[in-house]
């Protein structure tokens, strides 16, 4: 399923947000490699850098002096070798967004244009990618909304947003990110807004038509029950940066970092077969807050909300990404001796 050289990989990404307190630095050296075939969920808390990860690499976050960006972001080549993405010149990026990498925002209410038709709205990356003409790129539409599983897809061409259900929109904005069969595909967030059957029948789908084009996914989500259900692979962020990353297998059974032990607990579980139920018994959470990017503290970043942490140690550095297996790295002073109690 993977190739030896990774479609995309991702190295000491840094982004910083100009600001009147100061520099914001909300993606702090971030690496991960992506094969083709992949699916790579990105987890972690609100402001944990995921969504400005995704934006940094479609490269659509602002320009200079407002946002800087560094690091390299490289894309194999379909004859060889590879391109850093944030060397190209924007025409040139222009022609890679949309057609080799492309992106399903995170509430399709706020990216569809309300003003516009869906049928060509997906057909404009047609017409700007492929060079088709209007008619070829409606037909082409027509099969993509087909594709999703939208009723009527004909029909559905012109149709407004307003027009159109949660699990529908959503659905349109799959139909746009494939418009071109992309090699990569960024899914932000895609089912947080939809009740728990749409979401299933979403996942369903992004699966089957990964499935069918072998497209590479990174999935940004926070929830670790469709982490379970979608991904190969998982890194776990905090205050921007990477904190933890295994097989979701290795993850789930042997989590290394005490955040993503924190995160697991929190997930609510189902009573087990023959129990009454589960009265009286509280949710596990994860003391504190996300730091303020402004402020962060010093050494491990979770430290302060950390039930492991040793004054001395974890708030005098901050920890490397160590191996801790195959495939899977941590970033805590203390995961062997966590991991042998």
């Amino acid at each position: 399923m993977t190739a030896a050289e990774p479609v995309l990989q991702v190295d000491g990404l840094r982004v910083r947000f100009a600001s009147d307190a100061g520099a914001v630095a909300a993606v702090n050296g971030i690496s991960f490699a992506l094969d083709r075939g992949e699916t790579l969920a990105l987890v972690g808390e609100s402001g944990s850098g995921k969504s400005v990860t995704s934006l940094a690499v479609m490269r659509l976050l602002p320009p200079p002096p407002v946002c800087e960006v560094g690091g390299r972001i490289s894309l194999a080549e379909a004859e060889g070798g590879v391109r850093d993405l944030l060397a190209l010149p924007e025409e040139a990026m222009c022609r890679v967004r949309g057609d080799r990498v492309s992106m399903i925002f995170q509430e399709p209410m706020t990216s569809l244009n309300p003003v516009l038709p869906v049928g060509e709205q997906i057909a404009e990356a047609i017409r700007f990618h492929r060079a088709a003409s209007r008619r070829v790129a409606l037909a082409a539409a027509t099969d993509l909304l087909e594709r999703v599983g939208i009723p009527e897809p004909r029909k559905r061409l012109g149709s407004y947003a307003h027009h159109l259900s949660g699990g529908q929109r959503q659905r349109v904005m799959i139909a746009m990110a494939l418009a071109c069969n992309p090699e990569v595909l960024i899914a932000d967030e895609p089912t947080t807004a939809l009740d728990v059957t749409v979401q299933a029948q979403i996942l369903e789908l992004l699966r089957r038509l990964q499935q069918e084009t072998g497209m590479a996914v990174i999935f940004i989500t926070h929830n670790l029950g469709v982490v379970a259900e979608i991904a190969d692979r998982v890194l776990v962020m905090y205050a921007g940066r990477a904190v933890e990353e295994a097989e979701v297998a290795t993850l789930f059974r042997r989590p290394l970092m005490p955040y993503t032990a924190g995160l697991l607990a929190s997930v609510p579980r189902l009573p087990e077969a023959g129990c009454k139920g589960r009265e009286g018994v509280r949710f596990a959470a994860i003391p504190g807050t996300v730091p303020d990017p402004l402020a962060l503290p010093s050494g491990c970043s979770f430290h302060p909300r950390c039930v492991h942490a040793k004054p001395g140690l974890c708030d005098s550095e901050v920890p490397d990404l160590e191996d801790a297996g195959p495939g899977h790295r941590v970033r805590c002073r203390r995961w062997r001796a966590i991991d042998g109690s």
